[in-house]
C-alpha cells in the first residue's frame, strides 16, 4: 500500500526536471497524475516513463492559458473524478540581468506565468473540487538577492507571499505550502552552473548541487498526511547555502 493510493494529483510543468521527479514520486507512492507542459512530445515521453496511461495523463499547453486550464480540469473530471493535490511547478525566466535592465514585457510575462498563473491554477483547482493540498515551487531567489535572475526572484518572492495568503484563505480544508530550492541540476537552471559546477557546488556546505529528487521528497511530504498540521510554510532546500556564520 502506498501513502497516496487512490489519490490524484495535478503537476504543472512536469515533462522533465523537478516537475517530473515530483510526478514520479507521487506515482511510486500510489497516486495517479495529470502532468502539463508546453510540448506534447516531451509529455508523451514523460507519461511512458511514469508507467503509461493507467498511471499518468499528459496535456500540453501554455501555463498561463485559461483554455489550457479548462481542458486540464475537464480531463481530470472525466478520467479521475476527483483531485486531491496540486503542485504549481510551471515557471519561466526569459530574462537574465539586473532588475533595472529587464524590459517591461519580460517582467509582465514572468509574473503572468510564475505568479498570476499559479494563482489561476489554484483558484481553478479549488473550483474543480480540490480536496487536500497545494504546494508551490518557489526558489531561494525569492528569499535573497539573486544576481542575474533578479525579476525571477521577485516573482518567486511574490509566490511565497501568495502561499501565505492562500493558506489562510483556504484553511481548514486545503493546506497550502511552498518549497524554495537553490540551484538544482536541470536544463532550466543550466545557466547558473554550466561550465563551473564544481565552483558553484563548493559554495554549499553539503558540497554538491541539488538534483530533482532532492525537491520531490519534501514536496510529497508536504502533500502527505505527515504534514497534516503544516500550512502557510516555505521549506528552503539549499544544501545549507543560506547558512551565514558570523565571523
Amino acid at each position: 500500500m502506498g501513502r497516496f493510493d487512490g489519490k490524484t494529483a495535478l503537476v504543472t510543468g512536469a515533462s522533465r526536471g523537478i516537475g517530473l521527479a515530483i510526478a514520479q514520486r507521487l506515482v511510486h507512492d500510489g497516486a495517479r497524475v495529470l502532468i502539463t507542459a508546453r510540448g506534447q512530445e516531451t509529455l508523451d515521453a514523460a507519461v511512458n516513463e511514469l508507467g503509461g496511461p493507467s498511471k499518468a495523463i499528459g496535456i500540453a499547453g501554455k501555463a498561463d492559458s485559461a483554455d489550457h486550464r479548462a481542458e486540464v480540469f475537464a480531463r481530470i473530471a472525466s478520467d479521475f473524478g476527483t483531485l486531491d493535490f496540486l503542485v504549481n511547478n510551471a515557471g519561466i525566466n526569459p530574462a537574465y540581468g539586473k532588475a533595472v535592465d529587464v524590459t517591461d514585457d519580460a517582467i509582465r510575462k514572468i509574473f503572468e506565468v510564475n505568479v498570476i498563473g499559479s494563482l489561476a491554477w489554484s483558484r481553478d483547482a479549488v473550483a474543480a473540487g480540490l480536496t487536500t493540498a497545494i504546494v508551490n515551487i518557489s526558489s531561494i531567489s525569492g528569499i535573497t538577492a539573486a544576481p542575474g535572475i533578479a525579476l525571477y526572484g521577485v516573482s518567486k518572492a511574490a509566490l511565497i507571499n501568495l502561499t501565505t495568503q492562500l493558506a489562510f484563505e483556504l484553511a481548514p480544508g486545503i493546506r497550502v505550502n511552498a518549497v524554495a530550492p537553490a540551484v538544482i541540476k536541470t536544463d532550466f537552471a543550466k545557466a547558473l552552473y554550466e561550465g563551473r559546477e564544481e565552483q558553484v557546488a563548493a559554495s554549499y556546505p553539503l558540497k554538491r548541487l541539488g538534483i530533482p529528487t532532492d525537491v520531490a521528497g519534501p514536496v510529497t511530504f508536504l502533500l502527505s498526511d505527515d504534514a497534516a498540521w503544516i500550512t502557510g510554510q516555505t521549506i528552503v532546500i539549499d544544501g545549507g547555502g543560506s547558512l551565514s556564520p558570523v565571523m
